[in-house]
């Protein structure tokens, strides 16, 4: 409700007058004053900075330019340098990682180059050759060009870890004693605890892209971690426990499928005749002649008699009962889930009576098995 106010003027005369609308005029006028500031300061900074660059003549156009657009090398830039792109590193990372190596010349240049190429979140880990001085955009186009360097190895499954090793050395720049020596040392390579520190086994047959400076420990490393990648994915663990087995004895299992299979459609097959043999009651022993060949150090696919008659060789499935002391090379993926999902079947024997097809075939009885070596030796077995 408004009310008034009684006043006097200066020659004593009294007036009335609206309290509200006092307080509104006083208002209106610090809102006035309030306003004509907010203009004066972007005004009378723009009055400075144009008079550092009139005051500084060309060195204050200098500084004007170098503040607000970055500087920038032209051209593809000369020598080389080497850069690695990390897991998870930002555009930004990237860029400053450039200019600490002198291959651009300002950061924002390169980040203002990715950003205009749309590239920015298509950066892919790995180690590249760049040159020193390059434009930004330029250093944009070698990054994006598939320009990473690497070591690209290929390891087949079943490989036992010395031809593993010798491979490595071959196609890697690590030498092999370096590689031996660092299989000596597992502790340091993230080995599960049930691989009881042997690396046999566990350097996981796979494609890997090494980069061109990983040393022996590295490499290894890379390949166990492999492994337990594909563990993980397969449920080694909880899978052999349902099983009754050990995750260890699932690895020695699965490498011994791995040297005898021909196939990977016989695989789930063979898995059944070792646990059969295995819990037959008593035990039968395995006699698998992958494992004596492995335990001789030798390559043949049959052991003779002397040679399953040797007591001396731990790995000599025929003279010892279970399973051997360690795997006998290192199982791949089909092989390790075989292991952990064997087929429904009485067999007992396998053989391939034709070496030259690899087609395995299985028998439950004595009988049976006697025909399929017949079978193997008409085949020139």
């Amino acid at each position: 409700m408004d009310f008034l106010l009684g006043a006097e003027d200066d020659n004593g005369r009294s007036r009335r007058q609206k309290g509200n609308g006092s307080k509104r005029g006083r208002g209106s006028r610090r809102r006035r004053r309030r306003n004509r500031g907010g203009f004066l300061a972007p005004l009378l900074a723009l009055i400075v900075l144009l008079g550092i660059v009139g005051g500084g003549g060309y060195y204050g156009y200098l500084w004007l330019s170098d503040t607000l657009v970055p500087g920038d090398y032209t051209g593809s830039g000369t020598g080389e340098v080497a850069i690695e792109i990390k897991q998870g590193q930002s555009a930004t990372d990237v860029a400053e990682d450039l200019e600490a190596k002198g291959v651009v010349k300002d950061a924002r240049a390169f980040i203002n180059a990715i950003t205009n190429s749309g590239k920015s979140a298509s950066l892919v880990p790995g180690h590249y050759t760049m040159a020193k001085q390059m434009s930004a955009a330029e250093a944009v186009k070698r990054l994006d060009s598939g320009n990473r360097q690497y070591l690209e190895v290929t390891l087949k499954e079943g490989l036992r870890l010395s031809d593993t090793i010798t491979q490595l050395a071959e196609k890697t720049k690590v030498p092999a004693k370096q590689l031996q020596a660092a299989a000596k040392k597992p502790a340091g390579l993230g080995l599960p605890s049930y691989a009881k520190n042997r690396l046999e086994g566990y350097a996981f047959p796979a494609t890997y892209q090494f980069p061109p400076n990983a040393d022996a420990g590295q490499v290894l490393t890379t390949m166990v971690d492999r492994y337990k990648e594909s563990a993980d994915k397969l449920g080694l663990e909880a899978g052999a426990k349902d099983l009754g087995y050990k995750p260890n004895e699932i690895v020695i299992i699965a490498s011994i499928i791995q040297a005898e299979a021909g196939r990977q459609e016989d695989m789930a097959k063979i898995a059944r005749v070792i646990y059969n043999r295995l819990e037959l009651t008593p035990p039968m022993n395995l006699r698998m002649d992958s494992t004596v060949m492995y335990g001789l150090g030798k390559y043949r696919t049959h052991a003779s008699y002397a040679e399953t008659g040797d007591k001396s060789n731990k790995y000599n499935t025929y003279a010892y009962a279970g399973l051997p002391p360690g795997p006998i090379s290192n199982p791949g993926d089909h092989a390790i889930e075989a292991a952990l999902n064997p087929a429904k079947g009485p067999w007992l024997f396998f053989l391939a009576p034709d070496p030259k097809s690899n087609v395995t075939k299985f028998a439950t009885t004595e009988a049976e098995f006697g025909k399929l070596m017949a079978e193997y030796k008409a085949n020139g077995g």
